[in-house]
């Protein structure tokens, strides 16, 4: 028991991180898909800030409330139409006019904490990129 129990809890271990790596993945498509389908509508009424509303934070906002907690586990950096957007570089014009095309992306790190695992992966961080591609709804 002593020689087989630590082997098989590494196993174990590693078993469950490449599941909730997956989870991940699933989650945030399922985030980014979300918050294109708000995006197209032109609202903003999901910004926190009631006095000025900006679209770009309602659509952010609304990925992270549909990310099941995992929006702030992976720290996503956003690209709309191929244009990587850091967190201070939000614009008002990011997600397009009415009637345009917008491709939104999210490239997130998952940190392996299984040593197991950590050597697999690149500085022991699995990369992975969800995207929705839509057509923004004639808003006013």
């Amino acid at each position: 028991m002593a020689i087989v129990a630590p082997v098989f809890l590494l196993i174990l271990f590693a078993l469950v991180e490449v599941s909730m790596m997956f989870f991940a993945t699933l989650t945030m498509q399922y985030a980014v898909r979300e918050g294109a389908r708000y995006a197209i509508t032109g609202q903003s009424n999901l910004d926190p800030n009631t006095a000025s509303q900006q679209r770009y934070a309602a659509v952010i906002e609304n990925i992270r409330a549909n990310s099941l907690g995992m929006y702030e586990r992976v720290a996503p950096v956003i690209s709309v139409n191929g244009t990587s957007y850091s967190s201070t570089a939000y614009t008002s014009g990011m997600f397009g006019a009415a009637g345009s095309i917008i491709v939104l992306q999210l490239d997130c790190d998952w940190t392996v904490t299984t040593p197991l695992l950590s050597r697999f992966f690149t500085n022991g961080k699995y990369h992975f990129a969800v995207a929705a591609t839509m057509r923004n709804e004639y808003f006013p």
